[in-house]
């Protein structure tokens, strides 16, 4: 994506709410740390790479507090529900925590509806993407959606899980035109 693009891609999601270089999170345009996890994915453990992810197309990469509190598992199913248009839009989803491998394969099959992988958020991704909670070891609510040349086009944080489909989505679409 060309410098200009990346500029009228950052002006365009700061006005429809999208945060930008000025918070805490990683700025648009920013490369996308690579990283590899344990990931669960239909209740079985794999292991997801960001860069095999983004040689497939652009990712939306979710950082959410804790599996099976309420946001969260609201959040899951509306990221569940909205696959289908993710996937038109040439998108993959994954949901990252910090919470262990075995509660992931559990939350994958019964939040998650099988739609889409969860993946272990280890303290270095945490702190690499900037979404640390304090001290408390969890990451805030913010969603990244990276192009698939891993530059960050998109950035959403607000600890209300409501928007956070919606905002990505139209990234993800964006990215199309």
């Amino acid at each position: 994506m060309t410098r200009k693009l990346l500029i009228l891609a950052a002006a365009a999601f700061a006005s429809a709410g999208f945060v930008t270089a000025a918070s805490a999170e990683l700025p648009v345009g920013q490369k996308a740390p690579a990283f590899t996890t344990r990931a669960a994915l239909a209740g079985k453990q794999f292991g997801f790479s960001l860069s095999a992810a983004l040689a497939k197309g652009p990712v939306v990469l979710y950082f959410y507090p804790k599996a099976f509190t309420s946001g969260c598992t609201l959040e899951a199913n509306a990221f569940a529900e909205a696959m289908p248009k993710f996937k038109a839009a040439g998108a993959s989803v994954i949901g990252m925590s910090n919470d262990d491998i075995e509660t992931l394969k559990r939350f994958s099959r019964e939040e998650c509806r099988d739609a889409f992988p969860v993946g272990v958020a280890e303290p270095g991704v945490i702190k690499g993407y900037d979404v640390a909670m304090g001290n408390s070891g969890l990451a805030t609510r913010t969603s990244y959606v990276i192009a698939p040349d891993g530059r960050i086009v998109a950035v959403y944080s607000n600890p209300d899980y409501r928007g956070h489909v919606e905002k990505t989505l139209a990234a993800v679409r964006a990215l199309r035109k």
